[in-house]
């Protein structure tokens, strides 16, 4: 990715061309689905938080207000979309918290329930907030448990791409997640050496902002608990995307935001 400054019509245009946001690929149905879930208290789709009683509606109207679905009830089926000036805004958002991070040279976490897909982006920030002098922490490397959530085939390990944890199965291939254990598992062996800052996705964020951690993070827009979880104050930015798209689509947006965080 070169370090060519992004500028925020640019990446607009890009963000809908791509759709990484305005009309997603993520199904209305999908996302109705999921938030009814989340209403319901499924440990699926909460991320290892512990919100606050939310009806349908009220899921529904909050999606509609921070990641910009459709409000309408009555919209069942086809496409939802994101709005991409959500998007910016959370992106700005969250260049200002990646660049206070690296000018007190902090501690973070950097973790990935979509290493096949966002990995890239992870990376990158990883390496502009090593090049300003933070901390990378990389705890529990190896640790393993049984999933109880959505793998078919259960067994998991914390794996890191240099600084990035992520899951890995049995077959040594990255692993899709939801899950909360692996970063409450982290957490727990770092101790009283807690990051400053979590930059992460899905249960790994989850369980950070759970914890009281200064968390960022990505999210589509079926998955609503990080939404609630910013609405709540638990989450301190939650920027909505289409999560799932091929890698390189993502790095306009990559440098956008290191370039709001005065990291490139």
């Amino acid at each position: 990715m070169g370090s060519e400054r992004v500028s925020r019509a640019a990446l607009r245009a890009q963000l809908v061309r791509c759709g990484i946001a305005g009309e997603v690929a993520t199904p209305r149905e999908g996302n109705l689905r999921h938030y009814g879930r989340m209403a319901a208290k499924d440990p699926r789709y909460l991320f290892g938080l512990r919100l606050r009683d939310w009806s349908f509606d009220e899921t529904l109207a909050m999606m509609a207000r921070r990641c910009g679905v459709d409000p309408n009830p009555e919209h069942t089926r086809g496409v939802d979309t994101i709005d991409p000036d959500l998007t910016l805004d959370a992106l700005d958002a969250m260049g200002e918290r990646l660049g206070a991070a690296a000018a007190d040279r902090a501690t973070v976490l950097l973790a990935t329930g979509h290493p096949e897909t966002l990995l890239g982006v992870y990376r990158a920030i990883e390496d502009a907030l090593r090049t300003a002098g933070c901390t990378v922490l990389t705890p529990a490397a190896g640790w393993s448990y049984e999933s109880r959530l959505w793998e078919s085939s259960p067994h998991r390990e914390i794996a890191y791409d240099s600084g990035v944890a992520a899951l890995v199965g049995t077959d040594g291939r990255w692993r899709h997640t939801h899950d909360p254990e692996p970063m409450r598992a982290m957490l727990a062996s770092l101790d009283s050496e807690l990051p400053r800052l979590v930059v992460a996705d899905h249960g790994w964020a989850g369980a950070a902002g759970e914890a009281g951690i200064e968390t960022v993070g990505f999210a589509d827009c079926n998955d609503p608990a990080l939404f609630a979880g910013q609405d709540e104050g638990k989450i301190a930015v939650t920027v909505p995307l289409d999560d799932g798209l091929a890698p390189p689509l993502y790095e306009p947006l990559t440098a956008y935001l290191l370039h709001r965080a005065q990291l490139m």
